[in-house]
């Protein structure tokens, strides 16, 4: 009789790996240990990404909002300073939206902050 070392335990651990590995190029989908390594690394890159997702969304936002105060005649720095000074509280997703679907309120908000 043969011997058995763990057959179906290993070969579902490895068929995890595997999957995740599926979309890499060469031996990193095919070879056990390199695939390890990718899924490791990818794992790390998303953890990264996430991170990043919040800085970029945030540039994007403090960009729209450049773009709708100079159109108006102001800087964003300016703009900004003035709503803290008017103690108007809104986030700068939520200016960015503004600036985008609502342009008249948007200029009422900078006439409020000129004032």
């Amino acid at each position: 009789m043969t011997k058995v070392k763990h057959a179906k335990s290993s070969l579902r651990r490895k068929k995890k790996i595997f999957k995740t590995v599926k979309g890499q190029v060469g031996s990193r989908s095919k070879l056990l240990k390199t695939a390890k390594e990718a899924a490791r690394k990818a794992l790390i890159a998303n953890y990264i990404g996430r991170k990043k997702k919040k800085g970029d969304f945030r540039s994007l936002w403090i960009t729209r909002v450049t773009a709708a105060c100079r159109a108006e005649g102001t800087s964003y720095s300016k703009f900004m300073a003035g709503l803290k000074k008017a103690e108007i509280e809104l986030n700068r997703k939520m200016l960015a939206e503004m600036a985008v679907t609502d342009p008249q309120a948007f200029r009422e908000l900078i006439e409020k902050v000129k004032a």
